[in-house]
């Protein structure tokens, strides 16, 4: 039999153990809920048993609640009793406080190591549904990646992207032949989204080094996985930038990762916190890629876990992927949020006790309707289950806390420092410098010239005649210019006789010396 992360329990007096399949854990799930019913908790509680399973955890701390995950629970803590409490109610026997190996990250350095990838890394599609770009000016951010693959330019930080759209402006006539128009307008439009982006703060996610996905992978000494906390209430205020950032990660893990087939347990979990922002307003083309990385990614013994207010929050053919779900409470204030209730309810398996619609409806803070993967991957039979209280502290970590825990990790100091190497924007300035040096040394030579030969050079007159110096005018050279002249003139004489009204002219001439005959 699988083993399994306990969760809580069900049943009619919540005596039943309900638990997660750690040998399903790779097929994904889905944690929704209205605010306050809970959701936070769950997350926690569920990082709590992969970790101690053996399994790393990456999980974005939206509110700052989940660094409590670092430090163990207190018999002195406000909620003591009513946590062993629930537990002897549900029958968590070996319940107990303990603390978890965490691994803190920060996209800006603040509050854990710091996170970075490169901007060929990220790649033109998400960094265009990270800019905002309209489809013009995505076609020319993948002209700017074509060309720097082309031509060598490595695009590492946001100061290569800006400088190499500052070369594609300046060159966009030769370009626009080879791979379509260059609109400066469009140019100019990406350099702005880029300063936004850089006064939002994103400028610290792209450079070196970059992430090593291996570093979220590991355990520690007792063989507990590590949770890897991103610090991401900061982060919210520029919600286009996380959502972006963690698309990318589940990017590189499908990219990365071997093929591994159904593990017993997964490699690594990922749960993706206000997942509504993924898909908010996203393009089709993202919402594609989304949904053939959760299809794909589980055999990479990945599995990815979203947590969001309600299950329409997650387009349909990515729901139903998600076949381990904990549903706390929704509400149904209005026909739109009765709608969704009622869709919620139809996905899962139905229990003859209960009705599932109205349990979604009823359930209290700290319950939740749930349904797990079982023998072959069918659903369970939905169950109304009171939740298990964390071993860990509820609530976040002090300040001192968290800078002695990032001081003791063995992270410190492997991504603290930035990497700035030789790249697109350093091999476009020495282009430039050398060019400029190039035209200055010929400008130099040009003027240590004697004033004939710099006037010979520059083509300004040709006689057929080299002189020494511009002053001296001889016969031949005045003679040979009145011939050229003539000759000239005689040529354009002819020719236009030759033309049409020439013929007529002729004509005219010729008959009239006939009829004065």
């Amino acid at each position: 039999m699988d083993k399994k992360i306990f969760i809580g329990g069900g049943g009619p007096d919540y005596g039943e153990k309900q638990g997660l399949a750690l040998g399903y854990a790779n097929r994904h799930g889905l944690i929704a809920g209205a605010t306050g019913t809970g959701k936070t908790v769950t997350l926690q509680i569920l990082a709590e048993g992969f970790s101690a399973a053996g399994v790393p955890v990456f999980l974005a701390d939206v509110k700052g609640d989940l660094s409590g995950l670092a430090k163990s629970g207190s018999a002195e803590a406000k909620l003591h009793d009513a946590f062993t409490s629930r537990a002897a109610k549900i029958g968590f026997d070996d319940y107990g406080y303990a603390a978890f190996p965490v691994t803190f990250w920060d996209l800006f350095g603040a509050q854990g190591h710091p996170v970075r990838t490169t901007v060929a890394e990220m790649g033109p599609l998400l960094l265009a549904r990270l800019l905002e770009l309209t489809e013009a000016q995505e076609g020319i951010l993948n002209i700017a990646f074509r060309v720097a693959d082309e031509d060598g330019l490595p695009l590492l930080d946001l100061k290569d992207l800006q400088a190499l759209l500052v070369w594609l402006g300046e060159n966009r006539a030769e370009l626009s032949l080879r791979y379509g128009n260059l609109s400066v307008a469009s140019i100019g439009a990406i350099q702005r989204r880029l300063l936004v982006l850089e006064n939002q703060g994103g400028a610290g996610l792209f450079g070196e080094p970059a992430l090593d996905l291996a570093d979220l992978m590991r355990c520690d000494g007792d063989g507990r996985g590590r949770i890897n906390i991103l610090a991401a209430d900061t982060l919210m205020a520029a919600p286009g930038l996380y959502a972006t950032f963690l698309l990318w990660l589940l990017s590189e893990l499908f990219e990365e990762l071997p093929e591994v087939g159904d593990p017993d347990k997964p490699k690594l979990v990922f749960f993706f916190d206000e997942a509504h922002l993924l898909f908010d307003d996203a393009p089709k083309a993202l919402v594609d890629k989304v949904e053939q990385v959760a299809r794909l990614i589980r055999s990479k013994g990945v599995g990815v876990y979203f947590i969001t207010q309600s299950p329409a929050d997650i387009p349909e053919d990515i729901l139903g992927q998600l076949g381990n779900r904990v549903q706390h409470a929704l509400r149904a204030f209005t026909a739109r949020d009765r709608k969704n209730l009622r869709l919620a309810a139809e996905t899962y398996r139905e229990n003859p006790r209960f009705s599932t619609e109205e349990a979604i409806r009823e359930v209290g803070v700290g319950e939740a309707v749930t349904s797990m993967l079982e023998k072959k991957g069918v659903p369970g039979v939905v169950e109304r289950t009171l939740i298990r209280p964390p071993s860990s502290q509820l609530g976040p970590i002090t300040e001192d806390e968290r800078k002695a825990l990032l001081a003791a990790s063995d992270m410190a100091g492997k991504y603290d420092n930035p990497l700035d190497r030789q790249s697109a924007c350093e091999i476009l300035a020495q282009r430039a410098a050398d060019a400029a040096q190039a035209a200055a040394q010929a400008e130099a030579q040009e003027e240590e010239m004697e004033p004939a030969q710099r006037e010979y050079n520059s083509a300004r007159r040709y006689t057929g005649t080299r002189v020494t110096r511009s002053t001296s005018r001889s016969t031949r050279s005045t003679r040979s210019t009145a011939q050229e002249f003539g000759s000239a003139l005689t040529q354009v004489v002819i020719k236009e006789l030759k033309g049409t009204t020439g013929r007529r002219i002729v004509r005219g001439i010729l008959g009239g010396l006939f009829k004065a005959r």
